[in-house]
Order: structure tokens, then C-alpha cells, then sequence
């Protein structure tokens, strides 16, 4: 659920209900920081860097970002380094620290199971962030945005305390450049590393080819899969044979972009399965496609404890019961070229004038794409740039018109927005699945608030709507 969306609380109090609670691991880094700088007013993320296992390592990450009492009105945050294919060792620390911290929190108080979900698209900062989650005891990792093959021998190196690497994902590459991620433990620790569990491997997939390339092609064990389709938040796979075409026509999916769950099955691992299966019903439905259980966005990302500021969670449901919430399956919104789901917020063209009036910039890029310069470096390069920067590193100006900055809006979903100096402050770019247009539906009557166990007991059947225990 986005950036800092499925947050701590939110996979806590799943875990404590019964299911398996999962952290958003994406930009993790950031979200700590800005933590920090806000004041850490209920001392969480403190109480968490104490418990990591090398002091100083979190000593030098508060020195660098915490504020008490906050940043003063009107300041900008502070900026974090942007990661590429060789971090600095301070990029890196903060990296492990902060996934530590989210999923030693998401565990703490209870024995049930925590997961944390990476994007294979955001590659530079994955093997410390795993290396922290697992640091903290994280039981499952799922992956989704590509074809993650590398993970599972990533993740058992790292349970022995050995050095890690993966291919870099380069566009544009001569023959004999060959450039890799690498992270060796021992980086942190200073000497020789602890063995550690090593958690259960779900990779997230649209279509059984994939889960066959993975079950065949990955450097270690696939424990399952989750099966997410077309009406799920975030980003989703593209149609099969898909162009790029008009900004303002959604993808079309069909017969072709469906998955044969009998096929799937016969596979002999368990599946879970999302996008628009968080109603009444929907577990169910989905054992009997012969499913394991389902995963859950929509319901869990408006409820109290999710990461999203209190604000923009009132608006949701407001404009849900008065039957205005639409979304829209962008075609050109996300930088990474696949379909986002955007919800709109506003019946006008309002949401879309704030972002024609953002100044283009890439400052945290996470979704940069490393390329192959002429004289054999590697560059990095975002279609959220400006243009000029984006073509003069080789991009075409038609793959970079209508992009947003998915990173910045994702952190204003937080509360967390960043201020420019000419005063501009970046917007929210909110994500949801299909059944965020129906959420009045789930609702009891009268309900603006709900908690995760009240969605843990609707969707067993327990409550007859989302809250109608409060």
C-alpha cells in the first residue's frame, strides 16, 4: 500500500488480529528521517534504534536527522542521499537501521507473523533493506514489479552473514558491461556478521508464465505466490500486447490478462489472491478458485492506524458516501512505465491542476533507471525530470510527457510533504484499488472511522459492515 502506508501500526495490529500483518518496505530510509526530523513525537522510532544490534550505527543515524521537538514551521525537510549502485556508507546504514525499526515494531508485543512487500523495480536500496528487515526477524518478504529471481539466494547469503550481490537492471548495455548491487553485512557489524532465520519468499505475480519463470529461475526457494489482478491498488502489470496511447484512456484488460487458477494450482504452492477481494464474500471466493486466502489493500489503507494523514483519509471516505470517489488506471503517471491506479479526489480537474503547476524535479529517486553512458559508466535518469535533463541523458521526450513524481506525492500522502524554496509545497498522489469507489458500501452506517480488527472481523464473515462494531 504504498510508501509508508502499511506502516508498523497498521501490520501490528493485522499480526494481533490473526493475519499476517505486512510493512510497505518501500523508501523506508525516507520515511524514517522525515520521522526524525518531525520530532518522533511518541518516541517509537527511539525506542526501536535503541534495540538495534549496533549502537553506534543507530547513534550516527539520530545524530544525523533527529530534531527534538521537530522542524520549525515553514522549514523543508532535510535531504537524504539518493541511492545508486555504489551508496555511501551512510546510505546504507540508514537503509538497514530503518527497515530494522519498521519491522521490529510491526513485531513487537506478540508472537503473530509480520512480512514486508519490496518492488523489484526499486532495486539500488534492496539488499541492505532486507538485510535490516531480517535483522529484526521479518517472517515473510513478497515482491512484486518484476521478476525478483536473485531474492531468494540474496536472502539465504545474507541469513549466513555473507556478502550479497545482484545484476543491476541497465538499459542501453554494451556486451561486456556487467555492472551488480552488493551489500556485505560485515559493513555494519564491523567484523564477522550473526546467521539469521531466513524468512519465507512470496513472489507477487499476474499470470501463471511468471510463476513458472520464478519456480524455475530463482537462485533458491519460492514458498508461494501472490496473485494480484488488475483491479488491485498501486501499480499493475500492463495487458498483454499493450501500447502506450492516448494519457486519458485507461489500459484495456481481457480474456488474455486472466489467470487460470486451475494451472496455478497445479503448480503445487499455496496462492493468495488480490485486487478487489476485500469485500464479504471474497475470502471464500477465493478458496474455492483454490487459493490459500487473499491479500487485502483497499479496506486496510483508510483505516486508523494506516499511515495516511488523518486528513486525506476523511476525504476519501467523505467523497465515498457522496458517490464522487472515482479511479483511474494512469496510463503515464508512474515513471516505472506500468499502469498506477490513482484515486481522484476531486470531481474537477483540480487534482491535475496542482500537478501541472509542479515544478519538474527528481530529488529522492527511487524510481530512476540506472543507463550505460557512452564512455562505460553507469548514469541514472528519471522520466520525472525535466525534460531537458531527461533528454540530454538519452531519453525520449515522448516516454517522459505526463509522468508525475510518484515519490514526492507518496510521502504528501503521509502528512509529509516537502516544502520547496519558492514556496511550493508537493502534493498528494494517492493510490487505490478498484473498490475504493465502493468503501461507503463497506461501511456501518454512519462510520468515518474503523480500526484493522474491525476489517479482520468483516472480512471473516464476523460483521456484517467495516466498523459497525464501533
Amino acid at each position: 500500500m504504498g510508501a509508508g502506508v502499511s506502516n508498523w501500526r497498521l501490520a501490528r495490529s493485522a499480526a494481533k488480529a490473526g493475519i499476517m500483518g505486512v510493512v510497505s518496505g518501500t523508501a523506508l530510509d525516507l520515511v524514517c528521517a522525515r520521522r526524525l526530523q518531525d520530532g518522533d513525537e511518541d518516541g517509537a522510532m527511539r525506542r526501536a534504534l535503541d534495540r538495534f544490534p549496533v549502537p553506534e550505527v543507530a547513534r550516527r543515524v539520530m545524530d544525523r536527522f533527529f530534531l527534538p521537538g521537530g522542524r520549525a514551521p515553514g522549514v523543508p525537510y532535510r535531504a537524504k542521499p539518493m541511492v545508486g549502485h555504489r551508496p555511501s556508507q551512510d546510505a546504507v546504514e540508514l537503509l538497514v537501521v530503518a527497515n530494522f525499526a519498521e519491522v521490529w515494531l510491526a513485531r513487537e508485543g506478540h508472537d503473530g507473523v509480520v512480512g514486508i512487500n519490496y518492488l523489484d523495480k526499486i532495486q539500488a536500496p534492496l539488499i541492505p533493506s532486507l538485510y535490516g528487515a531480517m535483522l529484526a526477524g521479518v517472517d515473510v518478504v513478497t515482491m512484486g514489479a518484476g521478476v525478483p529471481k536473485a531474492v531468494p539466494g540474496v536472502m539465504r547469503r545474507l541469513a549466513s552473514g555473507d556478502r550479497a550481490s545482484v545484476p543491476l537492471y541497465v538499459s542501453r548495455v554494451s556486451s561486456d558491461f556487467r555492472p551488480t548491487l552488493d551489500f556485505d553485512p560485515r559493513c555494519i557489524f564491523g567484523g564477522e556478521a550473526p546467521n539469521l532465520p531466513c524468512p519465507k519468499f512470496l513472489p507477487i505475480v499476474a499470470s501463471v508464465v511468471l510463476a513458472k519463470t520464478l519456480m524455475r529461475g530463482a537462485q533458491g526457494c519460492v514458498d508461494g505466490f501472490v496473485v494480484e489482478t488488475p483491479r488491485a491498488g498501486g501499480h499493475n502489470a500492463p495487458p498483454r500486447g499493450w501500447r502506450r496511447g492516448d494519457p486519458a484512456t485507461e489500459p484495456t484488460y481481457g480474456p488474455r490478462d486472466s489467470v487460470d487458477f486451475a494451472a496455478l494450482s497445479a503448480l503445487g504452492l499455496p496462492f493468495w489472491l488480490a485486487g478487489s477481494y476485500g469485500h464479504a464474500g471474497g475470502l471464500q471466493q477465493a478458496r474455492e478458485a483454490g487459493a490459500r486466502g487473499i491479500q487485502v489493500g483497499t479496506l486496510f489503507a483508510f483505516c486508523e492506524e494506516s499511515g495516511l494523514s488523518r486528513s486525506l483519509k476523511r476525504r476519501v471516505i467523505d467523497r465515498a458516501a457522496e458517490g464522487t470517489l472515482r479511479v483511474f488506471t494512469d496510463p503515464v503517471a508512474s515513471p516505472t512505465g506500468f499502469p498506477f491506479k490513482v484515486v481522484k479526489l476531486d470531481a474537477t480537474s483540480a487534482d491535475e491542476d496542482v500537478f501541472a503547476r509542479r515544478p519538474r524535479v527528481c530529488d529522492l529517486g527511487y524510481l530512476r533507471e540506472a543507463f550505460e553512458t557512452p564512455d562505460g559508466r553507469v548514469d541514472w535518469r528519471c522520466p520525472g525530470e525535466p525534460f531537458r535533463s531527461w533528454e540530454r541523458k538519452g531519453g525520449a521526450r515522448e516516454d517522459a510527457e505526463g509522468r508525475k513524481c510518484l515519490c514526492n506525492g507518496l510521502m504528501a500522502n503521509l502528512g509529509m510533504p516537502q516544502l520547496r524554496s519558492d514556496g511550493f509545497q508537493e502534493p498528494p498522489l494517492l493510490t487505490g484499488g478498484d473498490d475504493v469507489e465502493r468503501l461507503s458500501q463497506f461501511l456501518g452506517d454512519g462510520v468515518t472511522r474503523y480500526t484493522a480488527a474491525d476489517v479482520v472481523a468483516y472480512l471473516r464473515g464476523e460483521s456484517s459492515y467495516v466498523g459497525s462494531a464501533c
